[in-house]
């Protein structure tokens, strides 16, 4: 949409509307990351695509909660409704800027694509070809995650009106159609086999340098965990909202604190990187790519400043989360349970129940006593819930404790299997 083109009121549903902003705002959140990482202006430009889906879903969404409110009651109980669908607009707003570094070449130093670790799973955009096998077949038909180990987390389709649509994190029943432009997350081999099947063209990755400045490198990586930590947060703030939990919502202020310690800790390294390269003009792209992870660290805490604050999440908002493509659930390892003192990698945690475990927090006081686990990581056992330190997008090799806190994304037929692998009585047990 353009932002000249007008959009007129028409009864929609606030929850249906909440449900595919709050997909969106996640799926904009990879793209646009993704974009600067791999350099990739295709990536760029579909995230400025879906900004402008998100500009009409936000206005729909407004026009529906005021025309909803009939009374003094209804404000109040509708207000918080309005702070997540401006903290879902303001994500928007910050994936576009982010998209924006790399479509108007402001400025990124080559060290930004050394930050992709080889086992870290990345994304790749890939258009159907007319002659694909995937053609006409569904995803379960294809079978694709399990045969490659790559998912496809959103399919751009023409409609007939010669716009795009979106089909945020598409089901097996989702048949793949020639032109249709496929958003894949994976490992590079099975992102390989995948991007040429559906193509018909080679893959071609990019490679990463080495960085040549130390304080760039660690400017670089302060970056990458304030990516990861902010997301992490509007995760968890959008399931702070649905179990209306006050420890939850806690935890995502936590995490906005500490993207504005790593903020500051990033300026530093970033001046000082700055009086050591031949260009220092080529930095500017960093520095934008903080303010706007900031911006989503913050809107993470507004989405979740209801809870905090002690209101009622409005029904509409806990639906919709509900009802979004995937959930988020929150189980603390048992002991004596499948996961403790196992690996995710032993487990085969996302093959065993289709959840991605996206983080771990592990207590604080255990943590002192213990020492370093196979990622270099802590791995002490704590009790889950004294503070302590966070592992974002932990690895196959990643040791879990009894008392480690677990974060996992994925569809609700896996949730209830992961839970008990844990031996967590309840999903998302916040409180």
């Amino acid at each position: 949409m353009h932002r000249d083109e007008p959009v007129e009121y028409e009864p929609v549903s606030v929850k249906a509307v909440l449900a595919e902003m709050k997909d969106t705002a996640e799926l904009l959140i990879d793209l646009s990351y993704s974009a600067v990482l791999h350099g990739s202006p295709e990536l760029a430009a579909e995230v400025l695509t879906l900004e402008s889906r998100m500009d009409v879903l936000q206005l729909q969404a407004r026009m529906s909660v005021m025309m909803a409110a009939r009374s003094p009651e209804d404000v109040e109980d509708l207000a918080p409704v309005l702070g997540v669908i401006g903290a879902a607009e303001k994500i928007s707003d910050a994936a576009g800027d982010i998209a924006k570094v790399v479509l108007e070449e402001v400025g990124l130093p080559d060290a930004m694509r050394a930050a992709l670790p080889e086992a870290v799973e990345t994304l790749v955009r890939v258009p159907v070809a007319d002659d694909s096998p995937y053609l006409g077949r569904t995803l379960e038909h294809i079978n694709m995650e399990t045969e490659t180990g790559v998912r496809v987390i959103a399919v751009r389709r023409e409609q007939a009106t010669g716009k795009a649509g979106w089909i945020t994190n598409p089901g097996r029943d989702t048949d793949l159609r020639a032109d249709d432009t496929l958003i894949l997350r994976g490992f590079e081999e099975g992102l390989r086999e995948v991007y040429e099947a559906a193509s018909g063209e080679p893959y071609e990755p990019l490679e990463a340098p080495d960085p040549a400045v130390e304080d760039l490198e660690r400017a670089v990586d302060s970056i990458v965990l304030m990516k990861n930590m902010s997301e992490l947060a509007v995760d968890l703030a959008y399931g702070a909202v649905l179990f209306d939990s006050r420890g939850v919502a806690e935890e995502v202020a936590e995490l906005e604190a500490e993207v504005d310690a790593l903020k500051s800790r990033f300026e530093a390294w970033t001046l000082r990187a700055a009086a050591r390269v031949d260009d220092p003009v080529s930095l500017r792209g960093l520095v934008h790519l903080a303010s706007a992870t900031e911006v989503i660290s913050d809107a993470a805490l507004e989405i979740s400043e209801g809870v905090l604050r002690g209101l009622k999440a409005h029904p509409v908002v806990a639906e919709a989360v509900e009802e979004s493509d995937e959930i988020i659930v929150r189980a603390v390892v048992a002991r004596g349970s499948e996961l403790a003192d196992a690996t995710l990698g032993d487990r085969e945690v996302k093959t065993e129940t289709g959840m991605r475990v996206i983080a771990v927090r592990r207590g604080r006081g255990d943590a002192d006593a213990g020492g370093d686990g196979p990622d270099g990581e802590s791995a002490a056992a704590g009790d889950g819930d004294d503070g302590g330190e966070w592992i974002v997008s932990p690895g196959a090799g990643t040791q879990l404790r009894a008392g480690d806190v677990l974060i996992a994304k994925g569809t609700r037929a896996g949730a209830e299997r992961f839970t008990a692998m844990a031996g967590s009585p309840q999903e998302f047990d916040g409180d």
